[in-house]
């Protein structure tokens, strides 16, 4: 059996990575409104009050209410503000338009078939994801969202183990809700949130805060990957510097699923695994995430530095006992982990220069030695990536990667090797007609373990997306790809934007 954490050394990396997500580094918001998505507001236009004696006609044409005639003789329109003087607001309609529905989201539906031996149907899948933004009183605004996600595979296939039937049948996800407000020349958000301190394209470094759900390994679009945060933000903003402080009190961790699903990585073992559940840390303050983030853009260099601590967000799986010859059994959990790393973003006119850095403190790895008491090893880790993004037709992008993870202490006992390396090619080409192909391509440099990802997608109408792909994996079986090489499949999305 394989390991979600030591069949890759780089494995942590790609984990929560939005693989056919464009990920671009965050400016720096220019004001409140701008940081919050909200429209600014505007100044309502107060009409003069009428004069108190009675106006003539201008001309016959007000008298008898037809069209003015061009000349010069027209009386000139009274200007209701000096916005409207100026040119700063749009003129007040004559006839107001219907507003716009104060909701916002999104309709998919999905349709996935794992072609690999035994094949069978693996998605008949809808999501609905609704949210709503407004103001409060003293410039306080709010967000709340939700969606509700339901897979039909899991009723008409008896392919699946019942825990995973459970599972992922049908589930109602809170995603944003959160409250903002401005306090001592602070930005305040408080409430169910994402907070992304990195992206880079197709895979996940400097995003340690964002906990994942990974019952597809990471397949799905980032933003359906990531799980919001409980927590309590400061942002602080002064000319080009931005800085960040973070509580997080009640803290998400990583959905893996249950042992017989799809993409559920079991733990690296000497013998057979068997994993009794999942034991995640009690609400209490010990139990908490903290962290802070600085940012600076210097003479176009995008720099930010950070130092956090956390509940490991993904679990760790420690050896209970061997209570059969080559029969382990394991429990995953949760310990607390130090991470200290920064991003940097630079346009050098033909193309963009990315770049990722992340050590990792306390985090602990499963062994394949059977004499071990608890079955894992603590190892330290530098995890670094760069990234160049360019356009070589007008219509043509390519993204290339270059990845790296440094074990400090190389323990022999994990899978990985001391030293692992990556490279990922991410090819994007725009069609007439609104057709777009797309191919994602993901591999390991020690050993021949990759995952390909081509897809052609049609805005047919309006905010509607149709999508066709196929999700491949290879290499052998101890890589991150490799241990799903029986899982490739063919899928198609629709999805409608409101």
């Amino acid at each position: 059996m394989k390991s979600w954490k030591q069949t890759a050394a780089w494995g942590m990396l790609v984990i929560g990575a939005p693989l056919l997500a464009d990920a671009q580094a965050a400016d720096a918001p220019s004001s409140r409104d701008a940081l919050f998505d909200l429209e600014p507001v505007q100044e309502q236009t107060v009409a003069p009050a009428p004069s108190k004696t009675p106006e003539m006609p201008a001309s016959k044409e007000s008298l008898f209410d037809l069209p003015p005639q061009n000349d010069s003789t027209t009386t000139p329109a009274v200007v209701e503000s000096k916005e409207a003087l100026f040119g700063d607001v749009s003129a007040t309609p004559l006839r107001e338009e219907k507003p716009a529905s104060p909701w916002h989201g999104f309709f998919q539906g999905e349709l996935a078939r794992t072609y690999a031996t035994p094949d069978h149907w693996s998605k008949f899948a809808g999501r609905l994801e609704l949210g709503r933004r407004g103001r409060l009183a003293n410039d306080m605004q709010w967000k709340i969202s939700g969606r509700l996600d339901y897979n039909a595979v899991y009723d008409i296939e008896d392919f699946y183990p019942r825990a995973v039937r459970n599972d992922q049948r049908a589930e109602f996800h809170l995603r944003e809700n959160y409250l903002d407000f401005a306090a001592a020349g602070w930005d305040f958000r408080v409430g169910r949130q994402h907070i992304v301190w990195g992206e880079m394209v197709g895979l996940f470094f400097a995003d340690v805060v964002s906990a994942k759900d990974l019952r597809e390994f990471v397949l799905p679009d980032f933003q359906l990957m990531r799980i919001p945060q409980w927590a309590a933000r400061g942002e602080y903003f002064q000319d080009d510097f931005h800085a960040e402080l973070i509580w997080v009190p009640f803290p998400s961790y990583d959905n893996i699923g249950k042992p017989g699903a799809e993409f559920y990585a079991y733990p690296a073992s000497p013998g057979l695994p068997v994993v009794l559940g999942e034991t995640k840390p009690g609400n209490r303050l010990s139990n908490t995430n903290f962290g802070v983030r600085l940012s600076q853009l210097s003479h176009g260099w995008d720099l930010s530095g950070f130092v956090y601590s956390s509940m490991d967000s993904a679990p760790t799986f420690y050896l209970v006992d061997n209570p059969l010859p080559n029969v382990y059994r394991y429990q995953a959990r949760h310990e607390r982990i130090r991470q200290a790393g920064g991003t940097l973003a630079k346009d050098l006119g033909s193309f963009v220069l990315k770049a990722e850095a992340i050590y990792t403190n306390g985090r602990r790895y499963n062994v394949t030695d059977a004499t071990d008491a608890d079955g894992v090893a603590k190892q330290n880790t530098l995890d670094w990536v760069v990234g160049l993004d360019f356009n070589p037709g007008a219509d043509t992008r390519l993204n290339t990667q270059l990845f790296q993870r440094i074990y400090f202490d190389h323990d022999p006992r994990i899978i990985p090797d001391g030293v692992e390396n990556g490279l990922s090619l991410l090819v994007n080409h725009k069609f007439p007609g609104n057709l777009e192909a797309e191919a994602l391509l993901v591999h390991s440099l020690n050993r021949s373990d990759w995952m390909f990802r081509p897809k052609l997608s049609w805005g047919f109408e309006r905010n509607w997306r149709l999508l066709l792909g196929l999700d491949i994996f290879g290499g052998p079986a101890t890589g991150i790809f490799g241990q799903f090489d029986a899982k490739d499949r063919a899928y198609t999305e629709i999805r409608r934007d409101f």
